[in-house]
């Protein structure tokens, strides 16, 4: 009998663990991650790396944020077009010409779409840029320092959105307005836009050693708003697509009046003609006013130069090299698979998305095949260059990224989900929810020849009920899906930081090796380094005083300060002496209207402390850099604006 009870209780054990197993393969409230292994396929052991690294916007707060995959490990904020208190970004001396603008300092903005430099086709780790929505601008972002060394403004535009995209081998990066103004700006009745109001297109040369950015052209098209691109690659090399929307040229209620149309375009731009067009002294010079605000590596200072013209071409003037592709209804992304043949347009009214064939692009054009012009800008007819369509496959297209496998997916926001599907056939193969209303998504690779076709990055506007309520505003979120088989599968959740639009996936060992481990000491060219400690001096001169000051393990050269007075402009001119990996020092002066200062191993970093009362004022080292570190400060003496009390300063000795 015992034995009886033993073999029945074992046979309901083995048959409540296969049941157990059985639902933990189902998705549901009751299935955890380890269920099915899920936890196993994102875990990175500790001491291990990552293979990817994704670079996410930051949207509304102006920054870009950098995470591991598959873990969602944050690794890093890079502070882009706005102040960063940790790095002291836009707060020392040496990078707050870095946020200058034609509008002056402008120390935010709203980033949206980041893009990684190519080179044949493939991205190469180099560089990372990403756009200014709000303020226009371009910024450029070394990746072996994981710093913002260029930042160029975008005159003529308003709403830097469908950029900022680049070209096969980085030629260029574009900057294509959201928002279509009169060019050049003046003051006229907003209900006289259409016809008057214009739209620029901006081709911005990248230096192929330096990566240094320039201004090279700027197409100005019909007032529609200019929504996203992408660049042709392969076959369509040379190519631009930009997705329009508003061609009923509207101004008021949008919602309404700039969704009349069933179609609206697609506009191709062959910039290689343009560009020979251009070579040839082709163009008009438009007087403007703009920033380009530039960080040089040897004196670790940005400078910000205003230009005062800009190259502008009428596409009528170089016929062959604009046309507009009709595509339904007001199409949000536009997106090249990576042969280059196929350009997708997922028009967020439309119930279907549209896919054109540059290849038929190319023979409407050569039989001319077009249904009218807009402002003398040819018009394909639709049939033309339709590739096909990929029926009813969710509610509210916004954003498509490829595989290597010839396989496409698309986010719809209304349905929340992800949706693959196969290029050619146009056959929805699969679909996974989101959580919720997502927006884009990224494969790493993914806006190139060669996509890694391992995860997929879905980024989303809502998050209510996935995470711990933090009040009104619940986390920005992305999720992790893993995509190496013919079926989606949710991996992971993880929150971001502002609200991430747009991301760029990068393989980590095209980027490990160039990573840059201190700045070399003997190339410190900045104007106010001292690169040792027999270097440190005060210096006055009449109200301003210059502090040429060190710091190392683990104290500041000087650190006792006499005969600084009420009412002086103080410059702490601070370069760490360090040249070990990752031993950065900080300093903070009790007062003082700026951060801490963030100084990497052989760089120098410049506050300004403008004290206004008298007094003894300790400074200290505010990264933790050594055992000693509390015992890391100083002090200033601070004397009555009409004192006598002479300019000493010392380190290790008492001030006679």
């Amino acid at each position: 009998m015992k034995n009886l009870l033993k073999s029945t209780l074992a046979i309901v054990a083995v048959l409540v663990a296969f049941t157990s197993c059985n639902n933990g393969a189902k998705s549901g409230k009751n299935s955890g991650a380890l269920a099915n292994n899920v936890a196993e396929k994102v875990y990175v052991a500790p001491g291990e790396h990552d293979e990817f690294y994704a670079f996410i916007s930051g949207g509304f707060s102006g920054q870009l944020s950098v995470y591991g995959l598959p873990s969602g490990r944050l690794f890093k904020v890079i502070p882009v077009f706005s102040q960063d208190a940790e790095k002291a970004y836009g707060y020392n001396e040496e990078t707050k010409p870095m946020l200058n603008t034609s509008h002056g300092f402008v120390p935010w903005d709203d980033a949206h779409h980041p893009d990684i430099s190519q080179t044949n086709g493939v991205i190469d780790g180099r560089w990372v840029f990403i756009n200014g929505n709000n303020t226009p601008r371009i910024a450029k972002i070394d990746l072996s320092t994981f710093e913002t060394t260029e930042i160029i403004e975008i005159p003529n535009s308003a709403g830097n959105h469908s950029s900022s995209f680049v070209t096969e081998n980085t030629e260029y990066v574009v900057a294509g307005t959201r928002f279509s103004v009169p060019i050049p700006q003046k003051d006229m009745p907003i209900k006289d836009y259409k016809g008057n109001f214009k739209g620029s297109l901006t081709f911005i040369t990248v230096d192929p050693e330096h990566g240094n950015m320039d201004i090279k052209f700027q197409l100005i098209m019909p007032g529609f708003d200019y929504d996203l691109s992408h660049p042709g690659r392969g076959k369509s090399h040379g190519w631009f697509f930009f997705s329009t929307y508003n061609t009923e040229e509207a101004s008021t209620l949008m919602e309404v009046n700039a969704s009349q149309n069933d179609k609206d375009f697609i506009a191709a731009v062959n910039w290689k003609k343009i560009e020979e067009y251009v070579n040839n002294g082709g163009g008009t010079m438009m007087p403007t006013n703009y920033a380009h605000n530039v960080n040089d590596e040897n004196t670790h200072m940005a400078t910000s130069t205003m230009k005062k013209e800009v190259l502008t071409v009428n596409p009528l003037d170089v016929p062959g090299a604009v046309y507009l592709m009709p595509t339904p209804k007001s199409p949000h992304g536009c997106d090249v698979d990576p042969t280059g043949e196929y350009i997708v347009g997922s028009g967020k009214l439309s119930a279907n998305l549209t896919v054109h064939s540059f290849t038929k692009m190319l023979a409407a054009i050569e039989n001319e095949s077009f249904a009218g012009d807009a402002y003398g800008i040819p018009i394909i007819e639709f049939e033309a260059s339709l590739a096909g369509v990929v029926e009813q496959p969710g509610l509210g297209p916004l954003h498509t990224e490829f595989d290597d496998k010839g396989n496409a997916y698309t986010t719809f926001f209304i349905s929340s989900e992800v949706v693959k599907w196969k290029v050619g056939t146009w056959e929805v193969l699969d679909r996974q929810p989101c959580y919720y209303s997502v927006g884009h998504l990224m494969i790493p690779g993914g806006n190139s020849q060669k996509p890694f076709g391992k995860y997929v990055v879905a980024m989303n506007k809502i998050t209510k009920d996935r995470y711990l309520p933090t009040g009104p505003e619940v986390t920005q979120s992305a999720q992790l899906y893993d995509i190496s088989g013919d079926k989606m599968e949710l991996l992971l959740d993880f929150p971001t930081i502002g609200e991430p639009h747009y991301a760029a996936g990068c393989p980590a060992d095209l980027i490990k090796p160039r990573s840059k481990k201190i700045f070399n000491l003997e190339d410190n060219k900045h104007p106010y380094a001292a690169k040792s400690e027999a270097d440190t001096k005060v210096v006055r001169d009449g109200k301003t005083v210059h502090i040429y000051m060190t710091t190392i393990r683990s104290h500041f050269a000087p650190d006792n300060i006499e005969g600084i007075k009420v009412g002086d402009k103080v410059y702490f001119h601070v370069t760490n002496l360090e040249q070990d990996y990752d031993v950065p020092h900080g300093i903070s002066m009790i007062g003082a209207n700026t951060s801490e200062l963030l100084i990497m191993p052989g760089q120098t970093e410049t506050f300004l402390w403008e004290p206004k009362q008298e007094g003894v004022w300790p400074f200290y080292c505010t990264d933790f850099c050594s055992a000693l570190h509390q015992e890391m400060q100083g002090y200033v003496r601070v004397s009555a604006a009409n004192a006598n009390t002479p300019l000493k300063w010392s380190l290790g000795e008492d001030i006679e």
